[in-house]
């Protein structure tokens, strides 16, 4: 199923999930079935989920028919209590969703969607919304994402080179900052400004500023 399954399932996933569990228990516990005789309905439930994801993928109707479709639960005049009655869902429910979602207030909610793997999304109205840089005509650093090159003084070559440093690049700046070696480092990561995260076996993190410049991982 992917990783999908390790956040939010489809309904019909949820459903071929437990029946993969009944059915391997079945074997398990059945000494004297035969082994071929658990593997072939597992093997059917996994062809069944393939062509079932890919006619998900093909066509928009066979979407909806296996995972249906978001439901408006919120719009600008109100709640809308048709589309609640649709997902059986009372206010509790609706309040407990927004609620861990860090929503409190409904007068400052424009829209409340439903997905179909069961999670709410939620879009603000104007005067709530949170501010941005670009509200503020901020100009800010843009994000960076940081590559692990060392792990308990273990170098990650591959990283190594898709950052396009070397060890000596390391080992200079770490004896500048008062480090002795590459053995000594707990975790190193470097981002696409140059910026290094250090933390020895021992003592705090540092954060090391580099002339590095121009990752493009």
């Amino acid at each position: 199923m992917g990783k999908r399954q390790i956040a939010e399932m489809q309904p019909f996933e949820l459903v071929i999930t437990l029946i993969i569990a009944d059915l391997a228990t079945i074997p398990m516990a059945e000494t004297a079935l035969p082994l071929i005789q658990g593997i072939i309905p597992l093997l059917t439930l996994v062809c069944l989920h393939f062509l079932i994801c890919f006619m998900s993928r093909k066509s928009l109707f066979f979407r909806k028919l296996f995972n249906g479709k978001p439901i408006i639960l919120l719009d600008p005049d109100g709640i809308n209590y048709e589309n609640m009655k649709k997902v059986n869902m009372n206010f509790n429910d609706l309040m407990e969703g927004l609620h861990t979602a860090g929503y409190f207030n409904l007068e400052e909610l424009l829209y409340v969607i439903l997905q179909t793997n069961g999670t709410m999304t939620v879009v603000n109205r104007a005067p709530y919304a949170p501010l941005t840089p670009s509200d503020l005509q901020i100009e800010k650093e843009n994000a960076c994402l940081p590559m692990i090159i060392v792990t308990k003084g273990q170098v990650n070559t591959e990283n190594l080179c898709k950052a396009g440093i070397n060890e000596n690049f390391l080992n200079k700046h770490l004896k500048k900052n008062g480090f002795k070696s590459i053995k000594d480092i707990l975790i190193l990561t470097i981002n696409n400004n140059g910026k290094m995260y250090v933390q020895g076996k021992t003592g705090s993190f540092q954060t090391i500023e580099t002339n590095y410049k121009g990752g493009n991982w």
